[in-house]
């Protein structure tokens, strides 16, 4: 489910707090309302997460399981998803609970998944997996990153060091320049949040196959 406005935005700085207890920007808020939310996502097993530009407004994305009879697998398989089994991915995300996400559905397809919380973690993985000649089959990275160094810079690096590196880009906003222009920034592929575990595969075998 996705839920999106067109107002003011949510300024970086606050981004990290606007699930907190009793965390608000308006005089008369409780700022119990996305704390709330949050526990009862949570509590189902579920995943929410928040993208906002300043002036263009603010994205919510929640992910529920469907149902509880296996509904993921059955529909894995009736789509016949690529396993690719020793497959080596590194997923560069800062935020732990989508970096969960994305793990989980490189897991069901197989892959051998590592993580990174920033772009500069990201180069220092890739590097220290180049060099011990364990190199990774393919790199996901969130465009931007709350403080730190995002994909748009840390592909370049990348790059540098494995020209024959393949990236590709994940972000909330379908619309910006970097996904609408993917392969003059250095990307292979791009995905567009949220994202289902069949787009991912089949972004991945575009790449991969």
């Amino acid at each position: 489910m996705i839920f999106r406005d067109t107002g003011i935005g949510i300024p970086k700085e606050n981004l990290t707090r606007i699930f907190d207890p009793y965390f608000t920007t308006k005089q008369k808020g409780s700022g119990l309302g996305l704390a709330t939310s949050y526990a009862i996502i949570e509590k189902h097993n579920g995943y929410i997460f928040v993208d906002s530009k300043l002036g263009e407004g603010t994205e919510f994305t929640i992910y529920l399981p469907a149902s509880p009879d296996s509904t993921l697998n059955k529909r894995t398989e009736s789509t016949k998803l690529k396993k690719w089994s020793g497959k080596r991915v590194l997923v560069m995300d800062d935020e732990l609970y989508i970096r969960e996400l994305i793990g989980n559905f490189l897991e069901l397809l197989g892959f051998k998944v590592h993580f990174a919380e920033h772009g500069e973690q990201a180069i220092d993985e890739y590097t220290k997996a180049l060099n011990k000649k364990q190199a990774y089959d393919l790199v996901i990275m969130d465009l931007t990153v709350r403080g730190g160094m995002g994909g748009k810079e840390a592909v370049t690096k990348i790059l540098e060091i494995d020209p024959k590196a393949r990236v590709i880009v994940a972000s909330g906003y379908s619309t910006d320049s970097v996904l609408a222009k993917y392969e003059e920034f250095g990307f292979v592929g791009r995905l567009s949040k949220p994202f289902t575990l069949e787009s991912l595969n089949e972004v991945i075998t575009q790449i991969l196959d």
